[in-house]
């Protein structure tokens, strides 16, 4: 069952209590702390480097915010219905990004960035290293030289012991849901199997009438080792990783990590 279809028409009602702003604000630290250095005149390249990819933008939130900073977005997410959302938001706003229908597997731009970012475990939605080498590979192709890719992923730690096999229920006024986990250890991948109710307009007795459907997504744990041998052999620089919820020093029982790296300074991007 594809993941992110009527469950986007809810995602960000029941994702309200994200920090999302605490995320952009520890993003443009690093990307402050670890910017390109090489300086242009040429307007163009001067605009790539200000330009940065949000892969898995989801419904536009965090895209936003960083646009509103004076960024160029780009947005590539894989959900016609989360896009659809972030484009709603955008014609809000007015920010200028542009949004694009994409699997990360295979994207594709028509210029290189100066950073790329992918954030909220976007990345643990590929169940495969071979699939994580694939869009390690399309990001340093696309990267400016010097480039940085900022991306976090959820550990095997957080999986198999503090969520797995769990169940999380929450209910609001005009939706609830059920949130279902299911941890295979021995494939390293965590089943979400989600239940979500929505309020319709009431019936022709008065009573509430509610929209009932399901979605499973599965999601894989890496481990930093993991993460740092694929940056390599895609030909990018591991620079630092950091726990994601204390911003310090990445332990064993780190449940998420932010990841930071970098392209070579004198590579330029493959022709397509």
């Amino acid at each position: 069952m594809e993941a992110y279809t009527d469950f986007a028409q809810v995602y960000d009602i029941f994702m309200d209590d994200t920090p999302y702003e605490e995320w952009c604000a520890f993003l443009l630290s690093l990307l402050q702390k670890y910017e390109i250095k090489e300086q242009v005149t040429d307007e163009n390249l001067m605009q790539e480097q200000n330009s940065i990819l949000d892969l898995g933008c989801g419904t536009g939130t965090l895209t936003e915010l960083l646009a509103a900073k004076g960024y160029d977005m780009i947005g590539i997410d894989h959900s016609q219905e989360m896009l659809q959302i972030a484009m709603d938001k955008r014609e809000r706003s007015g920010l200028d990004i542009l949004y694009l229908l994409q699997d990360m597997r295979a994207f594709e731009l028509y210029g290189t960035v100066g950073a790329v970012i992918s954030v909220c475990d976007s990345l643990n939605y590929l169940l495969s290293e071979e699939d994580l080498l694939k869009v390690f590979g399309l990001v340093h192709n696309y990267l400016y030289p010097n480039g940085l890719f900022v991306f976090d992923f959820n550990t095997v730690y957080k999986y198999e012991c503090v969520i797995g096999d769990a169940t999380i229920a929450e209910n609001r006024e005009d939706c609830s849901f059920i949130w279902e986990n299911y941890y295979h250890a021995k494939e390293e991948i965590n089943e979400y199997d989600l239940t979500i109710f929505v309020k319709n307009k009431s019936g022709d007795l008065g009573r509430e009438l509610f929209s009932r459907f399901q979605e499973t997504h599965y999601q894989r744990g890496y481990r930093l080792s993991q993460m740092q041998k694929l940056i390599a052999r895609a030909g990018l620089i591991f620079l630092t990783a950091y726990d994601a919820d204390t911003h310090g020093e990445v332990t064993a029982e780190s449940e998420r990590i932010y990841v930071v790296a970098r392209k070579g300074q004198n590579e330029k991007a493959n022709d397509k």
